[in-house]
């Protein structure tokens, strides 16, 4: 098993991260502000409460989903996160690339679009439909099963290709469409 790092926070994550905390820290400061404590409406306080608890649980969720890394093993691929690690199987792979421009075009579907990460189902022309476990779009490693695609960043992609082909000689290293 060989573990890789996740690909550095470009300038554009980290400015939206930092913004986005801001933006919704303020509103909850904002929310936490407006509460009518101490009146004859103690739905009116609970209820305010619960709307001001909103941002910072959305911080603490997407925080909880950051990308930390990967394990590129024999059974399958980890995904490291912040307290645990997501596990894919390498059952249908059939090729991997690197291609930093995978995700331009793309539109998410469910996930998240740039709070600490890149993370979530997504589409577009080139792919398809696709999940993404991204913090570099730029360092875009694309892994095609036969049933789906998988996105992901290693901070250095050719050494995340290099050792997917030690574990898993019999997949395409390189793009398909490419001799297509």
């Amino acid at each position: 098993m060989s573990r890789l790092r996740a690909a550095p926070w470009p300038v554009l994550l980290k400015i939206v991260s930092l913004v986005s905390t801001l933006v919704l820290g303020g509103a909850a400061y904002v929310l936490h502000r407006t509460i009518p404590y101490g009146t004859q409406a103690p739905f009116a306080e609970t209820f305010g409460t619960w709307i001001a608890l909103v941002p910072p649980l959305i911080l603490v969720g997407s925080a909880l989903f950051i990308v930390t890394g990967y394990e590129v093993a024999t059974e399958g691929l980890g995904i490291g996160r912040l307290l645990w690690t997501t596990h894919c199987d390498w059952l249908g792979l059939e090729a991997a690339w690197h291609d930093p421009a995978a995700m331009k075009g793309s539109l998410r579907i469910w996930g998240n679009g740039g709070l600490y990460s890149v993370t979530g189902f997504y589409r577009n022309r080139a792919l398809g439909s696709y999940r993404a476990f991204v913090t570099d779009p730029k360092r875009a490693v694309v892994l095609r099963f036969t049933n789906r695609t998988l996105v992901v960043s290693p901070a250095d992609p050719d050494a995340f290709l290099r050792q997917l082909a030690l574990v898993r000689p019999e997949v395409r290293i390189g793009d398909p469409r490419a001799s297509a």
